[in-house]
């Protein structure tokens, strides 16, 4: 049913009032849908490193109060004028990078940024530059147009993904961010190719769906680096074949996998976000023809190389959620087993206990936690 509903909803959600403090739960009033746009009642929603990146290490203060969270899962509660996809009782992922259809970056296979789509975000807050949220008659920020740590939302259309009606939104939600970012870098981005040699810099979820999309992609070595020597075992489900925890070593990371691999590796993805990181994943990839991806977010320190890295044949590229992952596509491989979240998923929790779920991340203690929002 289309058409411009008139209501207010009054729920629940999980309010960042300033960073570096727990979230609040707080009841905020949640405003109908305006032209174009999606209202979402959230029944999944999983904490994200980019979530803890805002509330802890961004230092643009105007960016709060927010609601936080963008790895979700929900069913189309209402409809704006204008919106013909999608109906209430759709099952759908909101996502924080939208698709205009139309642009020309849109319709390029090289990409999935639009040009449209940064235009509704303002970059330095992280927070979409309209915003349907607010909590006692003060606008809350929607975290890159999303603010899933909420029982509603309302997002542009062009932000929407219809998914199968019988994916379990439990699950899925993972596809919202995470899986699809570190997977789609190893099988977009790098392009990783059949008896290929990997390394994966950084085992957290978003790492951990790079070795799964190296490992679909045919790679026949894929090298998991981390300083936590327990998240091996994990890796190896996602078909990780080696283990290095820098921690191990003397010398610098790039020289112990390129004795490993008789001189680099063929791909590196960083999954850490950090610029060190960064570096250390470029120089450990083979001079000649090795392409390392920069997946891990940060805008706080510049990144540096010296020109010798790179022009004997290296490539250096970055990947945004993934490329042309496709979302509907990813859910479909998840219900035919041909990919996994299940394995993800170490924690569930409600979202009334989010700031134990934004701990658990700090502590390095989870891959991911699921809250529970609503009931579907």
């Amino acid at each position: 049913k289309t058409g411009k509903p008139q209501s207010v909803i009054v729920c629940k959600a999980a309010v960042a009032w300033e960073p570096n403090k727990p979230l609040k739960m707080e009841e905020i009033q949640v405003a109908p849908p305006q032209a174009d746009e999606v209202r979402i009642k959230i029944v999944a929603t999983a904490v994200c490193h980019s979530d803890l990146y805002h509330l802890l290490e961004n230092r643009n203060t105007d960016g709060f109060p927010t609601v936080l969270g963008h790895e979700a899962a929900g069913v189309v509660e209402s409809v704006g004028e204008g919106v013909t996809e999608f109906q209430p009782g759709d099952k759908v992922i909101p996502v924080f990078l939208s698709q205009c259809g139309e642009c020309r970056f849109c319709k390029s296979p090289k990409t999935n940024q639009c040009v449209t789509a940064w235009t509704r975000i303002h970059q330095d807050l992280m927070a979409s530059v309209e915003s349907r949220l607010s909590c006692n008659g003060k606008r809350l920020h929607q975290f890159m147009g999303t603010s899933t740590f909420s029982e509603y939302t309302v997002v542009h259309q062009t932000a929407v993904a219809k998914i199968d009606p019988n994916a379990p939104l439990d699950k899925v939600c993972l596809i919202g961010c995470g899986i699809s970012t570190g997977y789609g870098a190893a099988v977009n981005t790098a392009k990783v190719e059949p008896g290929s040699t990997c390394a994966v810099f950084g085992l957290g979820a978003v790492g951990l769906a790079a070795v799964m999309g190296c490992k679909s992609a045919g790679a026949e070595r894929i090298i998991a680096v981390d300083i936590i020597a327990d998240k091996f075992e994990k890796a190896k489900v996602f078909g990780a074949t080696d283990f290095v925890n820098p921690k191990d070593h003397d010398r610098p990371i790039n020289q112990v996998l390129a004795d490993m691999t008789s001189g680099g590796v063929d791909y590196s993805i960083e999954c850490a976000g950090k610029v060190e990181v960064m570096r250390s994943a470029l120089e450990s990839c083979v001079g000649s023809w090795g392409v390392s991806v920069i997946v891990g977010w940060t805008d706080v320190c510049d990144v540096a190389v010296r020109p010798g890295q790179l022009v004997a044949g290296r490539t250096w590229k970055g990947s945004v959620f993934g490329g042309k992952v496709g979302i509907p596509g990813m859910v479909q491989a998840y219900l035919d087993k041909k990919l996994k979240l299940d394995e993800f998923i170490t924690h569930k929790m409600t979202l009334d206990q989010v700031n134990d779920a934004i701990d658990l991340m700090k502590q390095c203690k989870c891959i991911r936690t699921v809250l529970t929002v609503c009931q579907q």
